[in-house]
C-alpha cells in the first residue's frame, strides 16, 4: 500500500516482533524507491545527495555545507548528532531503529 507514494514495497505492516527488532534484522530498501535513503540516512524526498534537483533549494535557504557538498542539516560528518532528528522520524514511522547512514568524506 502506498501513502503519498513514498512507502517501499513492504508486503505488510510491521508486527509487534519486528518493532522490537534491531536495524540489522529490519528489512531495508536499497532501491531508492522507498521513502528512506538508506545510504544517506534521510527521507528519500529530502536527499540532495541522491536528487541533485534539491540542491538549489537547500543553498537558497542557507542550508549548505560547502566542505562536504550536502545540506548542513544533513551533514552528519560535521555533526553526527544531526542524524538523531532523522532517526526519530524513521522510528516514528517504522517502529524500528534506522540503519546507520554511510559516512562519505
Amino acid at each position: 500500500m502506498s501513502v503519498f507514494g513514498f512507502i517501499g514495497c513492504s508486503d505488510s505492516a510491521p508486527s509487534q516482533d519486528s518493532k522490537a527488532s534491531s536495524p540489522a534484522s529490519a528489512k531495508v530498501d536499497h532501491s531508492h524507491g522507498g521513502w528512506w535513503c538508506v545510504e544517506h540516512g534521510v527521507p528519500e524526498g529530502e536527499c540532495a545527495l541522491c536528487d541533485s534537483s534539491l540542491v538549489a533549494k537547500f543553498k537558497e535557504a542557507g542550508d549548505w555545507c560547502k566542505e562536504h557538498k550536502r545540506p548542513e542539516s544533513q551533514c552528519f560528518i560535521c555533526s553526527p548528532a544531526r542524524f538523531d532528528k532523522f532517526a526519530a522520524r524513521y522510528e516514528a514511522k517504522t517502529g524500528n531503529k534506522p540503519p546507520q547512514p554511510e559516512v562519505e568524506e
